[in-house]
């Protein structure tokens, strides 16, 4: 099967193993005790998120590409450039000048290497991530473009940043967030600038505990700690620390040690929560929280590990099946409103991928699966 028709048809398939949530090859998730406090001299910069608008009529969606399912794929549309993935197994990425339409950059991946994503990207880089996982020797590399060039950088050659130690990166203009491995073999959230290359370590937790899920808003990163994973005693929780600097801070939760992912936003939280036992790994149950050491409001049940901060909102997928026929829809919250809204909903016997992020527009991408053509659309909404 194609590697992008995978992509989308993974975003609605269950039983995801505990290690890797869907769409996240390579991820799990658990949580720490420890933290590291930030360096007050590596912060990067974050925009000042905008005054929240008022909730108005139905969404304007508009369509950025549509193609066959084996065709390009929309990664990311920065207000600049147009990032597409193609069908080839290793992920050909492509970068396009949106004016011109120039490819400005191509990225082919070594042998044995296939693309992840995002790819992170700003007026002037782009930063996209390969990996090897496969074989005794599991490798990531990550690769800096200078748009203005189309010439590359292995960023490992970049002793400044911390090397990439997990395939998960969270992204929100051109700052993102990772995880990376110290020298005391700690798994170590670390919040980085595409431009600069400026980065802070924000937490750790030693091994053999980890860091994961890192999702990042105007003005926030939230993650997950998970410490003795593969035991008896493992315990997922989230954290989330402001962008522009200062330590982490937990996010209390409805069940201790079973959160997943989440985002926040102002002070507000969207996060999900499922056992690492639980049969269905797919679906977990959503909670909001306007502000630190308010209540928990249950949101029901959405699709795990699809939780993303845009503009003013925070979204996430919702799965439904009324007379045995499958949908999906994208729903947001902000503080304020006293209940999500719907903003999506596919036809039947269509697929989605979760939603990403960019300049304040929301992107997915559907694939329409039915009778007849067979093709998949990406879509965007200004969400700002």
């Amino acid at each position: 099967m194609v590697a992008g028709l995978t992509l989308l048809i993974s975003a609605c398939s269950s039983g995801s193993p505990e290690s890797a949530p869907p769409g996240s090859p390579g991820s799990s998730g658990t949580p720490g005790n420890s933290q590291t406090p930030a360096s007050p001299d590596s912060t990067p910069s974050s925009p000042t998120p905008s005054v929240p608008p008022t909730p108005a009529g139905p969404p304007t969606w508009t369509k950025i590409l549509q193609q066959p399912v084996d065709g390009q794929h929309v990664v990311t549309q920065q207000r600049k450039y147009l990032v597409t993935r193609s069908s080839d197994d290793a992920g050909t990425t492509t970068v396009t000048d949106r004016a011109s339409k120039r490819v400005v950059a191509k990225h082919v991946p070594p042998a044995g290497f296939v693309a992840q994503s995002p790819v992170v990207i700003d007026d002037r880089w782009a930063l996209v991530e390969d990996i090897r996982d496969d074989g005794p020797d599991p490798e990531i590399r990550t690769y800096r473009y200078d748009l203005t060039t189309g010439k590359a950088v292995d960023l490992a050659s970049q002793k400044a940043l911390p090397r990439i130690s997990e395939p998960e990166i969270g992204a929100a203009d051109g700052i993102f967030a990772y995880s990376s491995t110290d020298a005391k073999r700690r798994s170590c959230l670390v919040i980085a600038e595409l431009a600069t290359l400026k980065a802070r370590t924000v937490s750790c937790v030693a091994d053999p505990g980890y860091v994961a899920d890192p999702v990042v808003s105007g003005d926030s990163v939230t993650f997950s700690e998970i410490t003795s994973p593969q035991t008896t005693r493992r315990c997922k929780r989230l954290l989330t620390a402001p962008l522009a600097g200062g330590a982490a801070q937990p996010v209390a939760a409805a069940k201790n040690c079973i959160q997943w992912s989440g985002a926040s936003l102002r002070g507000a939280t969207v996060w999900s929560e499922i056992g690492a036992s639980d049969p269905d790994q797919y679906q977990s149950a959503g909670y909001v929280r306007e502000k630190a050491g308010g209540p928990a409001r249950s949101i029901g049940s959405i699709v795990t590990d699809t939780i993303v901060a845009c503009g003013n909102w925070i979204h996430w997928e919702v799965r439904t099946v009324t007379e045995g026929v499958e949908r999906f829809q994208v729903q947001r919250w902000q503080p304020g409103i006293a209940r999500p809204q719907r903003i999506y909903a596919t036809p039947p016997d269509a697929a989605i991928t979760p939603p990403t992020c960019q300049d304040g527009n929301l992107i997915i991408e559907v694939a329409h699966l039915g009778a007849g053509t067979k093709y998949t659309e990406a879509l965007t909404l200004t969400t700002a």
